[in-house]
């Protein structure tokens, strides 16, 4: 199966600024905010490292948690969860922010990179641009929640070409929402020349052997909540696979 997709050892990077999307979208104690399992920040790293090595400076992006933008629509989200609206104040609303702060993944990232790993206080704001702007090859920034910024899902061009302007070359290595038609997944790519990561080309060329030439049985496991993003998959697999098996969400 050939995906044409050409990846981060085709793209000439030294001296550039890199946008590099991942996914670090980790799982975190309730109470204490502490990552339980990095393996989301540890399957990036071959990406990061040779990025690096090529004397690129990388700015890191990343999704954390499902945050609310703005102050009305955790209103309304709250309302609609049975809450009085009169009794939801904003302060609620920015500590719901907080707990979503992708600071302790730059932690991590600096104690698993045994650099110091710059971060973004927002995502396109100042602070961002400024330490953009800044960034020296061989240098890691890593910016603020994306979906704090209300146009990361909605796939607004203007918030698109921000993060495109801080970077030269676009590199996608979140191999979990590649699927998502949002800002740092599909619209970065229509302002900077896009390559895969060494993640997204693992992952599909797993899935294209699979796919193509598997081993026989070939049993397919889904799991997950969204049985709409699922439909089509389903649907191929029906073609291809011995066994489907349906758990999660799906399953009911």
């Amino acid at each position: 199966m050939n995906y044409n997709k050409k990846t981060v050892y085709d793209a000439d990077v030294k001296g550039k600024k890199v946008l590099l999307r991942c996914d670090f979208n980790v799982p975190q104690d309730k109470k204490t905010g502490e990552i339980t399992s990095d393996k989301r920040i540890v399957a990036a790293l071959p990406t990061i490292k040779y990025l690096l090595e090529q004397g690129a400076a990388v700015i890191a992006c990343s999704h954390l948690g499902k945050p609310v933008a703005t102050f009305e629509g955790y209103v309304k989200k709250q309302v609609e969860k049975g809450k009085n609206e009169a009794d939801i104040t904003r302060e609620e609303w920015e500590k719901s922010l907080k707990k979503l702060t992708l600071a302790p993944v730059a932690k991590r990232l600096s104690e698993l990179l045994g650099m110091d790993v710059i971060f973004a206080a927002d995502t396109i704001g100042p602070d961002a641009q400024a330490k953009a702007a800044a960034l020296q090859p061989g240098q890691l920034l890593l910016l603020e929640n994306l979906r704090f910024a209300k146009g990361e899902t909605k796939n607004d061009p203007a918030f698109a070409k921000a993060l495109a302007d801080m970077a030269e070359v676009f590199v996608s290595d979140a191999f979990g929402t590649v699927h998502r038609a949002h800002a740092s997944t599909a619209g970065v790519a229509a302002y900077l020349p896009a390559y895969s990561g060494l993640l997204v080309n693992k992952e599909l060329a797993v899935m294209g052997k699979a796919l193509d030439d598997p081993k026989r049985p070939f049993v397919a496991v889904l799991g997950g909540a969204k049985v709409s993003d699922k439909i089509n998959v389903i649907n191929n697999l029906l073609e291809k696979a011995d066994t489907i098996i349906i758990g999660g969400g799906m399953a009911y």
